[in-house]
């Protein structure tokens, strides 16, 4: 494994074949991914810190989902890939949703958990003040908005049995930085839907029955958008699907490599 700086982005870049772009959500970092990592074995894998996340810099102006789209391209091409599978995780399926629809020629495939086209209303008024806690209380707010996101978006099964995926959760929350999750907060409230018509690429959306940023009837009416797509739901579930069902999750993406790709 290697780890490089792309434009301020932290990159870890591991092992051989066909690539795949791994795009995390909104308080996650590449870590996200590594409960998955087995899936990928024949791959070479590309897992990056958003712009604001993680061991990525800090940012400098705002962040929107299409400087998030324009990081992801930065990404692949320093890393002279023309074309790779892509993965994402909530605020991530945002951003490969976009970049499939924009640009079709790089994305062979999307695999996407708790995956959404963008917030719906309701949502956008507490992610915006989610952003404001962040950005005003600092460390104290990190830690609040932490406790309250364990709560809210895992499953009861999740925090009655996973401890360690709760603990993890917990942590990665309570590291980011508490500007730059301030600014993915500020751009996912402003998202915007991609068109989804524009998405020809074999698509699986995974999503847990008490997932509440990407309910099952949600995932099921933007599977119908994207043509052919394949949607899964994952019993006794919250919102961080890789970390609380690795087991299915990795089974679910070795099927949709072998069967879809």
């Amino acid at each position: 494994m290697t780890t490089q700086f792309v434009d301020r982005i932290a990159v870890e870049i591991d092992g051989e074949g066909d690539a795949v772009l791994m795009i995390h959500g909104l308080g996650g970092t590449s870590n996200t991914w590594a409960p998955l990592m087995s899936a990928f074995a024949r791959h070479r894998t590309v897992r990056f810190d958003l712009p604001g996340s993680g061991r990525s810099h800090k940012v400098e102006g705002e962040l929107s989902i299409a400087r998030l789209v324009a990081a992801c391209v930065r990404v692949l091409t320093s890393t002279g890939l023309e074309r790779a599978h892509v993965v994402g995780h909530s605020l991530g399926t945002i951003v490969a949703a976009h970049l499939a629809a924009t640009e079709p020629k790089m994305v062979k495939s999307l695999a996407l958990f708790g995956p959404l086209l963008a917030p719906p209303d309701p949502a956008r008024v507490n992610i915006r003040a989610r952003g404001e806690k962040a950005r005003s209380e600092g460390v104290a707010g990190m830690q609040a908005i932490a406790d309250a996101l364990v709560q809210a978006s895992l499953s009861a099964e999740t925090k009655a049995r996973r401890h360690a995926a709760v603990a993890f959760v917990r942590e990665t929350l309570m590291r980011q930085d508490a500007d730059g999750y301030a600014r993915l907060c500020d751009a996912l409230s402003e998202a915007q839907p991609a068109d989804a018509s524009r998405i020809t690429c074999p698509t699986l959306l995974v999503t847990g029955d008490e997932d509440v940023v990407a309910p099952p009837q949600a995932v099921r009416m933007m599977g119908e958008k994207i043509s052919g797509s394949r949607v899964e739901v994952l019993r006794g579930c919250g919102h961080w699907e890789p970390l609380e069902k690795p087991e299915e999750c990795i089974e679910l993406l070795k099927q949709f490599y072998a069967r879809r790709i």
